[in-house]
């Protein structure tokens, strides 16, 4: 089943579709989508390392716009914003945000948290809004444009080494997922 689902993602990573599918993920991981676009830009880069450059410039793009609607539904609409907060197992996550914010400022756009919590708790928190688009598209960028250039420069072998060990490439994935949203639950809480 892991094999097919990893060929399906490759298939569809060098198919005519996989360029506005990569962009349709990225807006929605700014707004609800939990699966970060990297997922997707991998596979893609590894594909088409000729095409690298693109689609990070897509990918990064894509995804502050996605952060600018989840902004804009902390901003205006506050109860919906901290509803989403709330089912993310984050009740006094306003409250944490502001504090992790004071320590590390827009940094924090950095972190591999999901995009929609931190547009949206920005919203929530009034941030001055250009300074957010400004932040959020500098450190975005940096980060699928990194992305892009390791897997454009070092891409065979990383593929050759995810092919023949996809089960634990995986199952380090998922536990580095797991971990993270447990930092995050602590952090927030």
């Amino acid at each position: 089943m892991l094999r097919k689902t990893y060929d399906r993602v490759m298939a569809l990573a060098e198919s005519r579709q996989a360029i506005r599918w990569l962009a349709l993920h990225a807006f929605a991981e700014g707004i609800f989508f939990p699966i970060p676009p990297d997922l997707m830009l991998m596979p893609m880069v590894l594909a088409r390392r000729d095409r690298a450059w693109l689609y990070a410039a897509v990918t990064a793009v894509c995804s502050v716009l996605g952060g600018t609607v989840g902004y804009c539904v902390g901003f205006f609409l506050q109860g919906f914003g901290q509803w989403i907060l709330k089912l993310t197992g984050t009740p006094n996550g306003l409250e944490k945000f502001h504090e992790i914010y004071s320590q590390i400022g827009l940094v924090m756009l950095a972190l591999p948290i999901p995009f929609k919590l931190l547009a949206i708790a920005s919203g929530l928190a009034r941030f001055d809004f250009p300074t957010f688009i400004i932040a959020a598209a500098i450190l975005r960028s940096a980060r699928f444009f990194g992305v892009a250039a390791l897997l454009r420069y070092y891409g065979e072998p990383v593929r050759e080494f995810v092919e023949k060990r996809l089960a634990l490439v995986v199952s380090a994935a998922s536990v580095a997922l797991v971990l993270a949203l447990l930092a995050l639950k602590a952090l927030l809480h």
